[in-house]
């Protein structure tokens, strides 16, 4: 395949002829054997973006020509277009706070750019990575830009799904919502509900938590760029500054703005902990439900039943016809792994000192797998298993039938610990508590009737709605 030789600032290094890349990547591929993955292609798209958008804003500031110029940006194109994505070697977790990422963008861009002026890899006179692809940037500001842009792009997609999510434990809780239940508190018998009240109660959990990350996202449109190494904006124009983020903001189709404070901006990354702590807040709520589900439907003979998720595989090697509540585990298990990652992004980003953070690598490969996975994990949660729930009806009706939760409803009338001693009583005997009140509490049967209302007590109806609906339990 022919070689070529480069050098850079640690000496000479030979490179395949075809490679786009150049020393400074294989260098960083040499060097940092970390996941054995490549960067996330959402963040090549968007560091072409930045330097696609920083070549025009170079060329109306003056010193890039028109030629390099459009070279670059149809460079920039192609890797926009996913077409040079074999081309991005480097470990997304490297030391040198991205460096090797952006000049792995710099090199691959350069060397398109160069054939684009017919020229051949390698031959840097004709556009230089570092001269003419990264004039008037550094890793400092193009780094954490790429990050809030990917970030944003991931988002997007995740706030669909939680959408979708939403609207289908709406409609269960619609479907549901004259079956009554037993609540449960502690995991122990409480008072009455409707299942409808549980999945509506779902909803407004994934309503709340997207609106969560929806603000939090806010705060990634203001961006760093133009700052260049620690916020000051050395080896920029005022041209350049002023019109490198609203031509990002274009081809990007986003409001971003500069941050009011560059060197702030720079060495500070608590936006993207405001992010991923709306990330874990979302998984910590997200899993709670997927544990309610797999305790409403465990058995389903000898546990509580009352919802059946819908089949999805063999739960058992062994067991014949045992199937499992697989959706909620693997949902489950993301939330976990989203909740660990926020840890490792609080840490990285506490770890920054003085004006900048080396640590941001780790940072955005941890935030960008949390906000792909969870998006994932909503979408399988949604379709594969939140739309096929069924409830079991009758096994409702008989665990609030044997249980004791309409107790509290008496208070008010014979007391609380007359109330107890007849729940107690109804327990020891094994007699249903409505009977066991009508002989022991002395109220009328009319009145202790509308008292017991189980859509009254679970709150489904008015205490003057129609008595049509008022069968004792």
């Amino acid at each position: 395949m022919g070689e070529r030789v480069e050098k850079d600032s640690i000496g000479e290094k030979k490179i395949t002829s075809s490679a786009y890349y150049g020393v400074q990547s294989v260098r960083a591929k040499e060097n940092f054997q970390i996941t054995g993955r490549r960067l996330c292609p959402e963040f090549i798209r968007n560091l072409a973006q930045i330097k696609k958008a920083a070549a025009f804003a170079n060329h109306e500031a003056g010193p890039l020509g028109y030629r390099r110029m459009q070279a670059i940006v149809h460079a920039c194109d192609d890797v926009i277009a996913g077409s040079l994505d074999d081309q991005f070697i480097v470990d997304p977790i490297q030391g040198g706070a991205g460096t090797s990422a952006n000049m792995n963008a710099n090199e691959v861009i350069a060397n398109r750019a160069i054939e684009y002026l017919g020229g051949k890899k390698g031959d840097y006179s004709i556009v230089h990575p570092n001269d003419h692809v990264n004039m008037a940037q550094s890793t400092n500001d193009v780094f954490p830009t790429a990050g809030k842009l990917t970030a944003m792009d991931l988002i997007f997609p995740l706030l669909e799904k939680l959408d979708k999510l939403n609207g289908a434990l709406s409609e269960k809780a619609e479907e549901m919502k004259g079956i009554i239940k037993i609540g449960r508190t502690q995991l122990q018998d409480a008072v009455p509900e409707t299942l409808g009240q549980t999945f509506g109660s779902y909803a407004s959990m994934v309503r709340r938590t997207a609106g969560r990350i929806k603000n939090s996202e806010k705060e990634l449109c203001s961006l760093n760029l133009g700052g260049t190494a620690i916020g000051t904006g050395i080896n920029t124009t005022p041209v350049y500054r002023s019109r490198v983020i609203p031509i990002l903001a274009n081809l990007k189709k986003l409001p971003l703005t500069a941050a009011a404070d560059q060197m702030d901006a720079t060495q500070n990354l608590d936006c993207f902990v405001a992010v991923s702590g709306a990330l874990k807040s979302c998984a910590v709520g997200i899993s709670k439900m997927c544990s309610d589900l797999r305790l409403l439907s465990s058995g389903p003979r000898g546990g509580i039943g009352e919802l059946a998720l819908p089949a999805m595989q063999n739960g058992s090697s062994i067991m014949p016809g045992k199937v499992n509540p697989v959706i909620p585990e693997v949902v489950t298990q993301v939330c976990f792994a989203v909740i660990g990652n926020d840890a490792s992004i609080t840490m990285a980003a506490e770890a920054g000192q003085m004006e900048l953070n080396a640590f941001e690598p780790v940072l955005f490969d941890r935030l960008f797998d949390s906000i792909e996975e969870m998006t994932n994990a909503v979408s399988t949660l949604t379709s594969n298993c939140i739309v096929g729930i069924k409830a079991n009806r009758e096994r409702c009706l008989a665990i609030l039938q044997a249980g004791t939760g309409a107790a509290a409803a008496l208070d008010p009338y014979i007391g609380y610990c007359r109330s107890a001693e007849i729940a107690k009583e109804s327990m020891r005997t094994s007699m249903p508590f409505t009977e066991l009140a009508l002989k022991e509490s002395g109220l009328p049967a009319e009145q202790l009737e509308k008292i017991l209302n189980p859509n009254l007590l679970a709150g489904s109806v008015r205490a003057d709605s129609d008595e049509k609906n008022s069968a004792a339990v």
